[in-house]
């Protein structure tokens, strides 16, 4: 163990924590020329400055959004900024696994890999509703629809060397409750924050969950998860604008536009996390002060390595989306590609 190195033991598991870069920008990206990414929700805020952020580095990026005029309009944004970036729209309904069957197929049908997959997109603080597939709309957009995904492109990442998957989560992890699987849909129960925060903190437990399995069958992929801290995005006004001024809502936005940082700030713990050679499955990547400051590796302690919620989401989503995330045979499919 190195001088940088401490190991401890915190709630029966064993974590490193390893000195960590406290200032990082795009500028601290390795060259991604040749890499494919694909990022959800990638026709603004967030998902907009990582497909920018990506492609200004030279990866061809998969702009996957609902939206399409929106996107159209953001693709013509990243040209007016990186006039060579290799940039593509798909569309994709988070709120549809049809949606997200046709995604999966096109890209298994016209990539021979993936490397990187960022889980950002997501709706926050909404009234009730219901998806294509009748899933709690926070839930079903947040998680459900990007597990289904995730799932569906395994065969594409599982052998393909420093290959990740990062999964966006936030603050309302905190207050989220694990998925109840006598009540995923919160069906009697509903409110936009108790909804929301169970997404989140469903996003956080999917990825190290995730990691897990990919580890224990020995992938090549590793999955991270990131934190945008406060940043001022389209996600408040369109929650604001979802709930006609709910003041909460208001209340969000509100500290978004006076505290918030920009959105281009807000997305390097996920550019960090999908890019960083130093950056390893399981770890969190966050801003150094909890909602503001650089894009540093934070670690993960209590109830983020909950097995049994971890281990009882991916029944319940195995369960709801009628998708099996397995990783061995994901590995097998890949390999039997690769032979023909």
């Amino acid at each position: 163990m190195t001088d940088n190195e401490r190991s401890f033991i915190l709630n029966e598991h064993s974590f490193t924590f390893r000195e960590t870069k406290l200032s990082w920008n795009i500028s601290d990206m390795p060259d991604q020329t040749g890499r494919t990414a694909i990022v959800t929700g990638a026709n603004g805020g967030l998902g907009l400055e990582t497909a920018r952020g990506l492609a200004e580095r030279g990866a061809h990026v998969v702009m996957a959004a609902r939206n399409q005029e929106k996107a159209a309009q953001a693709v013509e944004d990243i040209l007016g900024t990186v006039p060579d970036a290799s940039v593509e729209l798909r569309e994709l309904d988070l709120a549809s696994l049809d949606s997200v069957d046709r995604l999966a197929k096109e890209a298994l049908n016209d990539f021979d890999q993936i490397d990187i997959l960022i889980n950002n997109a997501g709706v926050m603080g909404i009234p009730e509703a219901r998806t294509e597939d009748g899933f709690e709309m926070q839930f079903g957009v947040n998680h459900l629809g990007h597990f289904a995904l995730t799932a569906w492109l395994l065969p594409l990442m599982v052998l393909t060397p420093g290959s990740r998957i990062v999964t966006v989560t936030s603050t309302a992890r905190h207050f989220g409750r694990p998925v109840d699987p006598t009540d995923p849909h919160l069906e009697g129960n509903y409110e936009p924050w108790r909804a929301y925060g169970q997404s989140k903190l469903a996003n956080h437990h999917f990825a190290v969950g995730l990691e897990r399995r990919l580890r224990s069958d020995f992938a090549l992929t590793g999955s991270l998860v990131a934190h945008p801290g406060l940043s001022n995005t389209d996600l408040q006004s369109h929650s604001v604008r979802a709930t006609g001024g709910g003041a909460s809502q208001r209340f969000f936005e509100n500290l978004a536009r006076t505290m918030g940082m920009s959105a281009a700030r807000g997305a390097l713990p996920q550019l960090r996390a999908a890019t960083d050679p130093d950056a390893s499955g399981g770890e969190l990547y966050a801003p150094r002060f909890g909602n503001n400051g650089a894009a540093v590796r934070r670690p993960l302690m209590g109830r983020s390595h909950n097995t049994k919620a971890i281990d009882t989401l991916f029944e319940v989503s195995a369960q709801e989306t009628g998708i099996a995330l397995d990783v061995a045979a994901a590995m097998e499919e890949a390999r039997s590609w690769r032979q023909t």
